[in-house]
């Protein structure tokens, strides 16, 4: 059976031609529905959602033009965009259905058909339509989900589409309120500071202070003064009291960025501090509570820190009570474009321009490159755009990305080695056609086509 039950309408005045479709889509378990007129098959499109259409260019004997044809497809998009169609072609209208492939149509299929391949074409194609809808409905799904947590918390200004940074947000906001240390990783420039700041911000700390300190830039001899203090001649050169970190963050949230760059020797007093609830001021045996909520954050791979004999176990395990993992930019593509716009937005009201836009080129260039330094990474090349843009649009140009665009992927004449490398790409995608035809290089029609050759059907693939 077609996916979901997702019909598909057949649009053809001819009953001969009407009658063998309908014939050969039983036989192979394809749910249908039949139009002999535009009327007809505007009817069906408006109440039904449907898993494809396979409409004939001409309505009548005498139609040579192919301008009802024309029409209905346009039609057909306008009623229920990215329906899949596949128009059904003699060879005088041949030329009038590849420049609707160029404008959208799914593909065309010249009569006589061949059934195998026409079977094969049109499962793909409802396939396609039932991963599309549920795509759709996914992104409607976060996207109410997204506006509740904006508007029961406060998010400070973080700015995602994807589901992976969702997570994380709502994870952030939902352990905010309890006072255990929390350990936040990912790799540099992906935004820990950024999680750091929502916690901060929808715990019952948010009217103390938030303090940021990168443990990496602290010199060792440095670390016990910078965090706890010290008092007045505690080492040479120190000619009054110094309030350290703990005691600044006092009723409020110390973010400790750069945690695995701690000293074996400042591990263990932090160690004691979270153990205790209490420290001292270097040079002083007066006890202090330490009344802050820790956050920590590292980007590097803590669990073999332990192993090398670099980071203590039992610290780590103080520390990541709770863990949130920020995954890399790379993986979390469809957060790239929104966070492009807020950046040019933010570029602008700061020089106080109007908004460039981004132009196809530029985003596409945005899209495929690897951003091996995260939203860091994307927010300096966006800034170098914004000063080096000459128009009103930000070109490919303008970002300045070395990493080499994606080239199209020539196939090699092997046919099962071709086979081989489409059916891994769709695997790469999890059966999402557009992704596998874009990671391979080749328009989707094109993909479709080359699958339907080699007789291969995406299959839908269960979430986890």
């Amino acid at each position: 059976m077609t996916p979901e039950g997702l019909r598909v309408l057949v649009v053809d005045d001819q009953p001969a031609v009407v009658k063998a479709l309908e014939v050969l889509f039983d036989l192979d378990g394809i749910a249908h529905v039949a139009a002999s007129t535009p009327d007809e098959a505007r009817k069906i499109v408006r109440s039904e959602t449907l898993g494809a259409v396979i409409q004939d260019m001409n309505f009548a004997r005498n139609e040579t033009t192919g301008e009802a044809g024309i029409r209905l497809f346009h039609e057909i998009a306008e009623l229920q965009p990215g329906l899949p169609v596949l128009l059904m072609t003699a060879w005088a209208s041949l030329e009038t259905a590849v420049e609707l492939v160029r404008e959208g149509a799914s593909d065309y299929i010249e009569k006589p058909w061949d059934d195998d391949k026409l079977v094969s074409t049109v499962r793909n194609l409802v396939r396609l339509r039932q991963l599309e809808l549920e795509n759709a409905r996914l992104r409607d799904q976060l996207q109410r989900s997204r506006s509740e947590l904006a508007e029961r918390s406060d998010l400070r200004g973080l700015v995602y589409a994807s589901e992976a940074m969702h997570r994380v947000a709502t994870l952030a906001v939902n352990v905010a309120d309890s006072d255990a240390p929390i350990l936040i990783t990912g790799p540099n420039g992906s935004g820990k500071e950024r999680i750091a700041e929502v916690i901060q911000a929808n715990s019952r700390r948010r009217e103390g202070p938030f303090v940021r300190v990168n443990v990496g830039a602290i010199p060792a001899e440095l670390m016990e003064s910078e965090l706890f203090g010290a008092e007045t001649g505690a080492y040479t050169g120190l000619n009054k009291r110094r309030v350290g970190h703990f005691e600044t963050a006092h009723s409020g949230t110390l973010f400790l960025d750069e945690i695995d760059a701690l000293p074996l020797a400042g591990q263990v007093k932090l160690l004691r501090v979270l153990q205790r609830g209490e420290f001292q001021r270097l040079g002083s045996s007066a006890t202090l509570e330490a009344d802050v909520r820790v956050v920590s954050a590292s980007n590097a791979n803590l669990g073999d820190a332990i192993a090398a004999g670099r980071f203590r176990e039992d610290l780590y395990f103080r520390l990541n009570v709770i863990e949130l993992s920020l995954p890399p930019l790379a993986d979390r593509r469809d957060d790239i474009l929104p966070l492009a716009r807020h950046f040019i937005a933010r570029f602008a009201e700061e020089s106080g321009e109007v908004p460039a836009r981004l132009s196809p080129a530029a985003e596409g260039a945005l899209l495929r490159h690897d951003w091996p330094g995260n939203v860091r990474e994307l927010e300096n090349k966006i800034r170098r755009a914004t000063l080096l843009a000459a128009g009103a649009a930000l070109s490919e140009e303008d970002l300045g990305l070395t990493q080499p665009s994606a080239a199209p992927r020539v196939f090699s004449g092997d046919e099962e080695l071709e086979r081989q490398e489409l059916l891994a790409a769709l695997n790469a995608a999890d059966g999402v056609v557009a992704h596998a035809a874009e990671q391979i290089g080749v328009s989707r029609q094109a993909l479709y086509r080359k699958m339907s050759r080699f007789g291969i059907e995406v299959e839908r693939r269960p979430r986890a």
